[in-house]
């Protein structure tokens, strides 16, 4: 990928998480005030579960982007870089996965 495509995804992805991490630190804020029966929907309720997928995906994107950014400058080993991205690629796309099914299959 090169820099000029990294860069404005890097952007877009951080506009898209600008909102999504309002509403999330909001929403947790209120569920302080809320009984059990309220809490339980408000996590079952479809447009939680699809605005927190939409945020881990994003936001585990925009930290892959951001470490291969720290990699290319600050390591200089070619293997010890290309195994860290290989990393970060493999964990940032395991764990929205497994959020994903938390999600769907209430575990």
């Amino acid at each position: 990928m090169n820099g000029t495509r990294k860069w404005i995804l890097h952007r877009v992805s951080a506009i898209i998480l600008t909102p999504l991490y309002v509403w999330f630190f909001f929403s947790f804020i209120l569920l302080s005030t809320k009984n059990y029966s309220e809490a339980i929907y408000f996590f079952t309720n479809p447009l939680f579960k699809i605005l927190t997928i939409i945020l881990f995906f994003v936001g585990f994107f925009h930290a892959r982007i951001s470490l291969s950014e720290i990699f290319e400058d600050y390591i200089h080993n070619k293997k010890i870089k290309d195994v860290a991205n290989i990393l970060t690629l493999i964990s940032s796309i395991i764990i929205p996965v497994i959020i994903l099914i938390l999600l769907i299959y209430k575990i």
